[in-house]
């Protein structure tokens, strides 16, 4: 093993540090801040995705990163997560912590040589409604996989962790994201997007029917209310169509993804409300983020919202419900109850002290 009083740590499944692109990115990078803000002495690796890195740093933070000529996401992430998992066990890592189950298909044949495996189930992805029926039953199958092969499971909220218990009979160790980071102010300050509506509500997604960019869009434009809506416009064919359908109306403006934290920081903090769409995936980090800023939030009323909003927010099940919403007094919802809530449950300082013990109980079990 890499170090007899330390583990060393290896996380897999996301594109790479530093961040770019999404939840398990922002994972990955708050990890990999904390344990070198609070002096941790594990050894730890990162690995990322060459085709998007690529400048391929060898450091961030005190950890090495490691690279793979594969695709974090789509139909190759499979082979990303397999090939740097079998690696990862190839250096002799203590703990290999797997983003995602894309990976799992790997785990029965893999000789592990004392690699313990922790894997993050994320959003029961095999229930998204963007994936063709095969792709379910892959995803599903991966799951199952990832739940049997694993020495430890994460779920990211409570609703995950009671549905691998009752499927699969795991108790997963929950643990959510972190979203004090999207407070930080950016050094040097950043300009925001020109020509914002004034008093505009925010929506911050990809753009899937899962995640109702459709009903947002159709609720702003009959109240005629101003809206910000940042995501992936041209990455599908919903969302061209959205984008040729609505981005014509002077009070909408549809932005292409904005990754950069000073961008960011000016259109969340210029906001008066967020919409938040998703109707699946768990704890979402964009809502966890935004209850941080302590705007009012309307959000998709489901089982995963109300549980990371602690029923805080105002939710919405349709067009006309969210119509309804636009249409009250917003000013009323308490941004500031859930802003609190935030700060006491959704920090990387929380987040990152879960993440290490667990993992550090794992290593110590041996192999």
């Amino acid at each position: 093993m890499a170090n007899k009083n330390w583990p060393s740590i290896a996380i897999l499944g996301s594109v790479g540090v530093p961040a770019r692109y999404g939840g398990f990115e922002t994972l990955a990078d708050n990890l990999v801040r904390f344990h070198a803000d609070t002096n941790r002495s594990e050894d730890l690796s990162v690995y990322c995705s060459s085709p998007t890195c690529p400048d391929q740093p060898e450091r961030f933070g005190n950890a090495t990163l490691r690279y793979s000529q594969f695709r974090a996401n789509g139909a190759a992430s499979v082979l990303y997560d397999a090939t740097t998992l079998r690696d990862a066990i190839r250096r002799g890592v203590d703990v290999a912590l797997l983003l995602g189950v894309s990976g799992a298909i790997a785990l029965p044949a893999l000789a592990r040589r004392g690699t313990r495996i922790v894997t993050h189930v994320d959003g029961l992805e095999w229930q998204r409604g963007k994936w063709s029926g095969p792709a379910r039953a892959f995803l599903h199958w991966s799951e199952r996989l990832a739940v049997r092969h694993s020495d430890a499971v994460i779920a990211d909220s409570p609703a995950i962790a009671t549905h691998l218990m009752q499927e699969y009979g795991v108790k997963a160790d929950v643990i959510t994201y972190g979203g004090d980071h999207a407070t930080q102010v950016p050094t040097p300050p950043s300009p925001a997007p020109a020509d914002l509506p004034e008093g505009y509500a925010l929506a911050l997604c990809r753009i899937e029917p899962e995640n109702n960019a459709h009903m947002i869009l159709e609720a702003f434009a009959e109240v005629a209310a101003p809206l910000v809506f940042v995501g992936n416009w041209d990455n599908n064919p919903y969302g061209r169509a959205l984008r040729a359908r609505f981005g014509h109306l002077p009070h909408i403006r549809l932005l292409d993804p904005i990754y950069a934290p000073g961008p960011l920081f000016v259109l969340r903090h210029g906001a008066t409300a967020y919409i938040h769409g998703h109707s699946a995936g768990g704890t979402n980090p964009a809502l966890v983020e935004m209850m941080h800023i302590g705007h009012p939030i309307l959000a998709f009323d489901c089982v995963f919202n109300r549980q990371t909003t602690q029923d805080q927010a105002l939710f919405f099940t349709d067009r006309d419900s969210l119509v309804a919403a636009l249409q009250g007094p917003l000013e009323l919802q308490d941004g500031d109850g859930l802003r609190e809530f935030a700060r006491q449950h959704y920090t990387w300082a929380k987040v990152g002290t879960q993440y290490f013990d667990l993992l550090n109980k794992v290593a110590s079990r041996g192999p």
